[in-house]
């Protein structure tokens, strides 16, 4: 049974423990009392799982400008100008900050930057810094570190939030967001966390499918949480599958990553035939939506379970220096990378879209902000460039601590406990798995790699019968962190489902089979909510 406690007041609340969260704390704490909110240890989000690596221009023989096209040629046309710009310009700064933090990057004595700087699909230059292949976890493990001995940084493990707390909604003069309702988890109670500040870095969506290379956490709920606030969300439907996830049953959600292609990998039918010059005239080096959908192609056409990416060719001691955790892994299942090809399934990956945001992160509720992969800056348009994303959870977290610092002071109001007078404990916890399994089935079915009109609105019509469903469990029961999670979920598949069902054309990650060409103009997708 949960109850509620007194509330508890911080100058920055931050919902979401990855690169986006910490670094943002790491900004701010020096003067400023911050709230870390992790749904289970702080070392649990998709950064950690981040393998190939940081893109910055870095190296004299890159530019600003390559990397601005490089990053136009992989969205679509539809990323925009400003915000591209705006990311790619800091982005040696923010790879000097996280140096100066202490990650270890890959060192190689024969680069003028001492650095080893990989490739990868997509990109035109090799300008990917990385920590041999675990980037996401060396940085991760850095940054927690100094998170955890800071004085003026409050980790809470094991919560999750419920609720923003809305001043509008209260009756409030202060209109905008003052914090948030949180549930621990452990001790099955519900907090009320006051923030003058409150920061969205909960990731991304992608445990809405089946078939995920996300950690159990990333149920889109920082996304849901600001759409049901009042914020607008946008380009929803251009969800990141990644071409190379590892195919087989002890191995849950493990990617293999796309350094794996950049450093002379090959994608082999299991004859042994290559396939991706057939498809693009990048071969494995086309950006992630292409190669997915030539995997998804190859795999229907020919009756498939998988493909294999078989990089074999290379010697055997570079490929366990360059891939370690990747030869690591495979080992343990029995697959020797210096002697066969992994075999690899497209998996739903990164959420392109999110809640709509300006160059300092701010949304449209005063007082909350969004960083990562749950807002959308505009920067990934139809679709992500590999290794952009830890590049922009660096460069709008600094953003959104310079524009937090230099806000005016607010004064909290007294806050209202959670309510649970009108609920009870649940009866039957079946109904969400169940629940939850359906809608993770039928978005991999009806709004995967390539869509119909038909299958969206059978989509549409199941999300419908489910929010009733959910909703209607929510009013009545206590909360818990799988309804949470369930609700919140439920809410970011109709976004994905409402936008795609929008585009009236196949472009980047979104692929039509009823409108197979690309319209001349590139437009996003922005839904807003039919009420603040």
């Amino acid at each position: 049974m949960a109850h509620t406690i007194l509330s508890k007041q911080y100058d920055v609340l931050i919902l979401g423990s990855g690169a986006a969260g910490q670094s943002i704390a790491l900004r701010l704490a020096d003067s400023q009392r911050v709230a870390l909110v992790t749904k289970r240890a702080i070392s649990d989000s998709a950064s950690a799982w981040a393998q190939g690596g940081i893109a910055a221009v870095l190296d004299t023989s890159d530019s600003v400008e390559a990397h601005i096209q490089d990053t136009y040629i992989a969205g679509g046309g539809l990323c925009d100008p400003t915000a591209t710009r705006f990311v790619v310009e800091h982005g040696k700064a923010a790879i000097e900050w996280l140096i100066g933090r202490g990650v270890p990057f890959t060192r190689e004595d024969q680069s003028s930057l001492g650095y080893h700087l990989t490739r990868e699909g997509g990109h035109s230059h090799r300008r990917i810094i990385h920590a041999a292949d675990a980037t996401g976890a060396a940085v991760q493990a850095t940054l927690t570190e100094q998170v955890s001995k800071h004085p003026n940084i409050d980790i809470l493990e094991n919560h999750i939030a419920v609720d923003l707390i809305l001043g509008d909604k209260l009756g409030l003069s202060d209109q905008g967001c003052l914090g948030a309702y949180v549930l621990d988890i452990a001790n099955d109670r519900v907090e009320t966390i006051g923030a003058r500040n409150t920061v969205i870095a909960t990731g991304g969506a992608g445990k809405v499918y089946l078939y995920t290379t996300n950690p159990s956490v990333a149920t889109g709920d920082g996304i849901a949480m600001a759409w049901r606030a009042g914020c607008r969300a946008a380009n929803m439907e251009f969800i990141q599958f990644h071409p190379t996830c590892l195919y087989h049953p002890q191995a849950k959600s493990f990617l293999i990553s796309e350094a794996v292609r950049g450093e002379g990998g090959l994608l082999k039918l299991p004859d042994g035939t290559r396939f991706m010059p057939a498809h693009d005239a990048r071969a494995e080096l086309a950006p992630r939506d292409i190669v997915a959908r030539a995997i998804d192609f190859e795999m229907k056409k020919h009756g498939l379970d998988c493909v294999y990416l078989d990089i074999s060719h290379k010697p055997a001691e570079w490929l366990r220096e360059h891939f370690p955790n990747i030869h690591a892994r495979c080992l343990e299942l029995g697959i020797d990378i210096t002697r066969e090809g992994i075999p690899v399934v497209p998996a739903a990956h990164y959420t392109c879209g999110g809640i709509v945001t300006d160059l300092a992160a701010r949304t449209d509720v005063p007082g909350l902000y969004s960083v990562g992969e749950s807002a959308y800056t505009g920067l990934h348009g139809a679709n992500r460039l590999a290794s952009n994303s830890l590049l922009e959870c660096l460069v709008f977290g600094e953003a959104a601590a310079n524009d937090i610092l230099s806000q005016p002071r607010r004064t909290l109001p007294r806050l209202p406990d959670w309510d649970e007078s009108r609920v009870t404990d649940a009866d039957e916890e079946v109904v969400i798995s169940h629940n939850w399994a359906e809608l993770r089935r039928f978005m991999w079915d009806y709004v995967g790699i390539v869509r119909t009109t038909k299958r969206l609105q059978r989509a549409q019509h199941r999300i419908r019968l489910l929010s009733r469903e959910i909703n209607e469990f929510y009013s009545h029961f206590r909360v818990s962190n799988d309804l949470i999670e369930l609700r919140n979920l439920v809410v970011t598949a109709d976004l994905i489902v409402r936008c795609a069902l929008r585009r009236k054309e196949s472009r980047g990650l979104h692929s039509s089979r009823d409108y197979p060409d690309m319209l001349p103009v590139a437009r996003p997708t922005v839904l807003r909510p039919h009420r603040r």
